[in-house]
């Protein structure tokens, strides 16, 4: 379980006009849930997930993970950013058994783990290629098995697929909820996408303008698995309706967020 009390993130001396990313952050995230934060732009949606991966420490609060305080990255969490930020010059096998290798792991069990994840995702067949010989979408499914290969409890994602066409972002999303109910993980998932956060999650956490803090918790009563073909469902309409609310507010203050 993550456990969240009262983070806040202050960049710069507060006394030397330091900038508030975060404010008064309280969230419980279950074992094997997905949450999905979405929110305008430079909201902190990004800096809560480096704070809950232990990138950075929270200027106040504290982030607990199974009860133990978070203050450097954790072995049994895995990372996904926007970009793949895959080796070059490394095999896409090799690549996703980096993390095994850097930690003296890589045996015959990584190695086997690796290709499973490979099949399960999809790309196998590109076990022996270089990242340039792959899709942008292909590229991001070997990131996700790259962060999934040491087997982390946690998995936090921050716009993976937000430099995807929409065509592939769909297919990713639809080929992360896959992997995830094959083998369940607690997810953080961060997106500008609305469509995106209510299909993924379990809850959707809606954060407020600078200073980031969070305006509502919203369940998502959809069942799984899911598919886009839900958008039509009115629990779904539900769910991104009040989101857009939130965001865009009753003035019709417009934030950079995705419909």
């Amino acid at each position: 379980m993550i456990d969240i009390s009262n983070a806040g993130q202050v960049f710069g001396p507060a006394h030397a006009g330091g900038v508030r990313a975060l404010d008064g952050i309280n969230l419980a995230i279950r074992d094997r849930e997905i949450v999905t934060l979405v929110g305008p732009s430079g909201c902190g949606k990004s800096t809560l997930l480096r704070l809950i991966s232990g990138l950075i420490a929270p200027t106040e609060g504290t982030i607990r993970i199974d009860g133990e305080k978070v203050v450097t990255p954790r072995q049994d969490t895995g990372i996904v950013f926007q970009a793949p930020t895959l080796l070059p010059w490394a095999t896409v096998l090799e690549n996703v058994m980096f993390p095994s290798t850097i930690m003296g792991r890589a045996d015959a069990a990584a190695q086997q783990r690796a290709r499973e994840l490979l099949k399960v995702a999809g790309i196998a067949e590109f076990a022996n290629h270089r990242p340039r010989q792959l899709s942008g979408g292909m590229q991001q499914r070997a990131a996700i098995c790259r962060a999934l290969v040491h087997n982390p409890s946690i998995l936090l994602m921050d716009e993976p697929f937000g430099a995807l066409d929409a065509l592939t972002r769909e297919v990713m999303t639809i080929e992360l909820m896959r992997i995830w109910t094959a083998a369940p993980k607690t997810i953080v998932f961060v997106t500008h996408s609305i469509p995106e956060a209510v299909i993924l999650a379990d809850r959707v956490v809606v954060m407020s303008p600078r200073p980031g803090r969070i305006a509502e918790i919203i369940d998502v009563n959809l069942p799984r698995p899911r598919t886009f073909a839900l958008a039509g469902d009115p629990e779904f309409q539900r769910c991104a309706e009040r989101i857009r609310s939130l965001i865009f507010g009753e003035q019709g203050v417009r934030f950079d967020v995705q419909h």
